[in-house]
């Protein structure tokens, strides 16, 4: 009916505007809570979610009493819910939309589904109708059926549902976070939220997983610690690493100053009644014996430099240069996340160049190159004179040019780039610059431009 007729028949009637992206928000949440009972939650548009509980019904005493658990606490909540447990997603969101819930034995899903109306098998409304006008209302109409007449009419996606609700066909979930390789995880009987206890329970949980990946030689380079709240709430905190790393006191150091450093606390509410740890990437640990260089000390250290600075400034901006295999000044070097690829332990930090001699080209560079204007001798020569930002400068002493030519093979689609001609110059007062010219003069333009593209320290 219309809203107009709802309210003549209700005055009261409470009307709130349709908001998707928040309901869908609000799914999320309850998704992130629902992972107190396994790390593979689905989504189940537009108003559901799956749980694959292969494994972990277990840890709370059976399917009965997770099934149980789960609902009391969401319905604690204010929420209005209805769960089932069967062997495929398809059937315990059938069973559970549109029968009574439940838990369904294995191999009785297909009797279980027998009662269900047409609208459990997920499709459209239109193809509801179109099997009603021919006297199919019930799953129990359609099966042991013959399948080729509805496949023609109604598609193949029809008889595929149809055995998924009946669980004739194994179906998977598809989880919304990808599952760690490690989890752990304390169950309390009561709440905590001491900053103490919760320190401590980081503490036995980065034990525990250390004797997990140490196992099989591995350490961790993404951990994920997640806080169960009693009243419902889920927090998530996630830091990254330099290294593969399972030393229990550095993971809880580097946890700390996580929680340290948010913007918004931690907020223990009621208290935490579920605390898990997971390693969500990991690699092998290469172990090597330290020398007497100490130079593999000098990488741990600046690794664990790299870890404090992540956790206190997020991985994104704790980065490095690379250098890259161009020969074009602007492209010579690009930054990349200081812990990409364990970078931290493969540099070699000798010296690079000879202490001798001076640097060719300046460390650093004006991006973009900033116009400047010269006076040369002769159109292609060396300048004796410029002006950059204002201010004038004399020309005591220069060198080159050092002539780089654009990188054609790039330039695909695009308006070519002219030659450069480098020099290194020194003013009277001994400032050295790295200045070009862009274009040869008489070939490629009659009037080249110039241009400052960095300073020597």
């Amino acid at each position: 009916m219309t809203l107009a007729t709802a309210r003549a028949l209700y005055p009261a009637f409470t009307v709130a505007e349709h908001n998707p992206m928040a309901d869908h928000a609000f799914l999320e949440r309850i998704a992130d809570w629902c992972e107190r009972y396994t790390p593979c939650v689905g989504l189940v548009a537009p108003d559901g979610l799956a749980l694959d509980i292969t494994g972990a019904a277990h840890l709370l005493g059976g399917e009965e009493k997770l099934l149980a658990d789960c609902l009391n606490r969401l319905s604690l909540q204010g929420l209005s819910v209805r769960g089932a447990i069967s062997g495929t997603a398809e059937s315990a969101r059938a069973i559970a939309l549109f029968g009574q819930g439940g838990i369904i034995a294995p191999g009785q899903e297909a009797m279980a589904a027998l009662p269900l109306p047409l609208a459990a098998l997920g499709i459209d409304n239109k193809r509801i109708m179109a099997l009603a006008r021919l006297g199919f209302k019930h799953i129990s109409d359609i099966a042991g059926q013959a399948r080729a007449p509805f496949v023609a009419r109604f598609g193949a996606d029809f008889m595929d549902r149809l055995d998924r609700v009946q669980a004739l066909v194994q179906s998977s979930i598809s989880p919304r976070r990808p599952i760690a390789a490690y989890v752990t995880e304390r169950r309390f009987a009561e709440p905590i939220g001491h900053e103490d206890d919760v320190h401590r329970t980081i503490l036995t949980l980065a034990a525990d997983l250390a004797r997990l990946m140490e196992k099989r030689g591995e350490g961790a380079r993404r951990l994920e610690l997640g806080f169960f709240r009693a009243d419902g709430v889920m927090r998530r905190l996630e830091i990254e690493t330099a290294r593969p790393l399972r030393e229990p006191k550095t993971i809880m150091r580097l946890f700390r100053e996580r929680l340290d450093a948010l913007a918004d606390p931690l907020d223990p509410g009621f208290g935490f009644d579920v605390i898990r740890l997971s390693a969500a990437i990991t690699e092998q640990i290469s172990i090597h014996e330290p020398d007497f260089a100490s130079k593999n000390d000098l990488a741990e250290d600046f690794a664990s430099l790299i870890e404090h600075l992540g956790v206190r400034l997020t991985p994104a901006r704790v980065l490095q240069l690379q250098s890259e295999d161009t020969h074009w000044p602007d492209r010579a070097a690009a930054f990349i996340p200081a812990n990409n690829g364990n970078t931290a332990l493969a540099a070699d930090w000798d010296v690079w160049h000879e202490p001798d001699y001076a640097p060719l080209r300046p460390i650093r560079l004006l991006e973009p190159p900033e116009p400047i204007d010269v006076i040369a001798e002769i159109p292609d020569g060396s300048p004796i004179r410029l002006r950059w930002r204002r201010v004038f400068h004399v020309v005591i002493k220069a060198e080159g040019p050092e002539r780089i030519a654009p990188e054609w093979w790039r330039l695909t689609g695009q308006a070519p780039s002219l030659t450069r001609d480098y020099f290194r110059i020194e003013n009277e007062y001994g400032i050295r610059f790295w200045i070009f010219r862009e274009g040869i003069f008489g070939r490629e333009c009659t009037h080249p431009q110039w241009f400052m593209h960095g300073l020597f320290g």
